[in-house]
């Protein structure tokens, strides 16, 4: 990650909403740890301020102003919504958005202590999102493909952090999921980006879904391994029980996607233990937990 838009402060913020939506200028305004594209704002007790930081981010932006008002009023389980845009100015050259705020805590710092409720929810959830997606939907760009076309990328994580207790049993989880057979339905609507710091938990249960930046009609594996990065062990079985349309090949490739996604988890949290840009710390420990439940079904 590379921010591109240093010095966004909260009298900047402030500024901006005076001079565009000065009915929410008053609104008390504090700053949200964490987000690597954006920088967040949450704003009086119902509201957040997105505020761009890196090239691709207004683009992220303008899809989810695009396509959540489409997909949201159908899905089962808060999402962000966005009620005002912001435009470039002469005080900040890229667009802005000012979301709905869901509440709850990151999943990254709360656990999920309602396993089998969780499971259900976020089955229904993934039901009600995964539908056929229109022609004009977003493509993926980074992410998407079969998992045998992403074996660079797991290589790389692999190399970089697999723990050696663990490492002949992700290479032969992922190795099963390049042997899989590819998705052949129609594209479907997928979020694309569900780890635990996407997604928040409350009185101990999955309670929403945010950051649809990434969002893309495809391969629903893509999704279904939140099975294992997100859901506590032993919480797969229901979660593919509840979502009922998943067959072999797409189990196969999302439990790979799985062990992909614990592998960058793991880097992530390990770069934020050394300070290095766009670590994060309280990822390591998330991504160590989703490979142990990877390799426990």
């Amino acid at each position: 990650m590379t921010d591109s838009t240093p010095g966004i402060t909260v009298a900047l913020v402030r500024d901006l909403l005076r001079e565009q939506h000065p009915d929410l200028a008053g609104l008390a305004l504090r700053e949200v740890a964490g987000g690597w594209d954006n920088q967040q704002w949450r704003l009086g007790d119902g509201l957040a301020v997105r505020m761009p930081r890196t090239e691709r981010a207004p683009g992220l932006q303008y899809k989810e102003r695009r396509w959540l008002p489409v997909l949201a009023p159908r899905l089962p389980l808060p999402v962000p919504s966005p009620v005002r845009i912001g435009e470039p100015s002469a005080r900040f050259p890229k667009p802005w958005t000012v979301m709905t705020w869901v509440p709850g805590e990151p999943l990254d710092r709360s656990p999920i202590g309602r396993g089998d409720d969780s499971a259900d929810r976020l089955a229904d959830f993934l039901k009600a999102l995964h539908v056929e997606a229109p022609a004009d939907a977003p493509t993926a760009s980074d992410r998407g493909a079969h998992p045998k076309d992403c074996t660079d990328g797991f290589d790389h994580f692999f190399d970089a952090v697999a723990p050696g207790d663990i490492a002949d049993g992700l290479r032969a989880v992922w190795d099963d999921a390049v042997a899989a057979p590819g998705w052949e339905g129609p594209p479907l609507w997928v979020h694309g980006d569900l780890h635990p710091a996407n997604v928040v938990v409350s009185d101990g249960a999955l309670s929403g879904v945010l950051d649809f930046g990434d969002m893309f009609a495809g391969d629903p594996a893509w999704d279904l391994a939140a099975a294992w990065v997100l859901l506590p062990r032993g919480a797969a079985p229901r979660f593919f029980d509840a979502y009922g349309r998943a067959d072999e090949g797409t189990v196969r490739r999302a439990r790979g996607l799985a062990a992909l996604k614990g592998l960058f988890l793991l880097r992530t949290g390990r770069d934020g233990d050394r300070g290095l840009p766009g670590g994060k710390p309280t990822w390591g420990p998330a991504g160590r937990a989703a490979l142990d439940r990877v390799l426990s079904s």
